[in-house]
């Protein structure tokens, strides 16, 4: 069914805040994260910092280094959080319908909207208007018929912009559409699909399905629908909770098994706290622990296990550590849920773990 969704997607949401409310820092560069002293993380920077190299996921050190004045700010989760509150109720005003990605990010289907004559083009420049008269930030939208080609529509125009992908231009569209466009396809993937000499969705169609089944396991039959724009997700208001962990970023490298292990109960500590701030009963499936070495490459072991106990981390500690046997940056250790609860978040984006991290 051709259903009309609005992609939302605020413009350096973190860094937007900040400098809406410190008017001296318009046109300066700025991103906010971690200490660059403390191994700290860019979360998000503005478009000034963008000129200079500076990303989301790249070490403030580092982003200082490209960036000599780049000026970073720690992160104000409560700030941000209740600027999203105050952006959800807006989008109230258009559908009930609304799934959250991440505090400055939701998908909205306005299918059976009345507002703006039912149009999801005016829809989403009113929505867009209003966010920056109310907010004073900006907003990029994307209209289309699907959420996947509504979440590429919103990068299009970026930044303060909207883009229409409308049934009749879909197939036209697709066809130069690149494949690291598509959600999912990482580095690794994209190196693949370049041997494979797969560089847009038209090289994607020319494949069968059996063949991208066979190049990109699962993933190759999603591959063969978003290449083709066939997106049927329904837009869905709550996400049940997958997963709950915790983790660490330390000032000093972690040198030794020995000392990782050493650090477990302190973060196995937080983990049953964040679990009973939950306040729900869980249903464990899985335990895992997390292990980012000093060269940046991570690794994460998991087992089949239903109680929470310090020994099987440690076990699994161990055998992480034994696939890098070097200095450890990141330690984290969690749990997977058996099944869909009774309780939900909102899902975490990489900007959120990054203020975690910085913490």
């Amino acid at each position: 069914m051709n259903r009309k969704i609005i992609h939302c997607d605020c413009d350096c949401f973190y860094a937007a805040i900040e400098i809406r409310d410190d008017p001296a820092l318009q046109g300066l560069p700025v991103a906010v994260g971690g200490d660059p002293g403390k191994r700290g993380v860019i979360a998000t920077c503005n478009y000034e910092a963008r000129k200079y190299g500076v990303h989301s996921a790249m070490a403030s050190a580092t982003a200082r280094r490209q960036c000599p004045d780049l000026i970073i700010i720690p992160p104000s989760k409560n700030k941000y959080s209740e600027a999203s509150k105050q952006m959800h109720n807006i989008f109230k005003d258009y559908t009930s319908l609304i799934e959250p990605l991440s505090l400055d990010e939701a998908f909205l289907d306005v299918s059976e909207s009345e507002k703006c004559k039912g149009s999801a083009t005016l829809i989403a420049a009113e929505i867009r208007q209003r966010v920056r008269e109310k907010m004073q930030i900006t907003l990029s939208a994307g209209i289309a018929p699907n959420k996947f080609l509504a979440k590429v529509a919103s990068d299009w125009n970026k930044p303060d912009g909207q883009y229409v992908i409308t049934p009749d231009a879909i197939d036209s569209f697709v066809v130069k559409l690149p494949v690291r466009k598509i959600y999912g396809v990482g580095k690794v993937t994209a190196a693949k699909m370049h041997n494979l000499g797969i560089e847009t969705c038209k090289d994607l169609q020319a494949n069968s399905k059996t063949d991208l089944l066979e190049h990109f396991g699962s993933f190759g039959e999603r591959l063969y629908s978003l290449s083709r724009g066939i997106d049927e997700r329904p837009v869905v208001n709550e996400h049940p909770r997958k997963s709950i962990s915790v983790e660490l970023t330390y000032d000093n490298d972690l040198p030794s098994l020995k000392h990782c292990i050493a650090e477990l109960p302190d973060l196995l500590d937080k983990l049953e706290q964040r679990i009973h701030r939950s306040n729900r009963q869980v249903s464990i499936r899985k335990l895992f622990v997390k292990l980012k070495f000093n060269d940046f490459i991570a690794t994460t072991v998991e087992q089949v296990g239903q109680e929470i106990e310090l020994q099987q981390f440690e076990q699994l500690c161990q055998t992480g550590f034994e696939r890098g046997n070097k200095p450890v940056r990141l330690l984290g250790l969690g749990i997977r849920l058996r099944e869909a609860l009774n309780f939900y978040q909102l899902p975490l984006d990489f900007e959120e773990r990054v203020i975690n991290q910085n913490r």
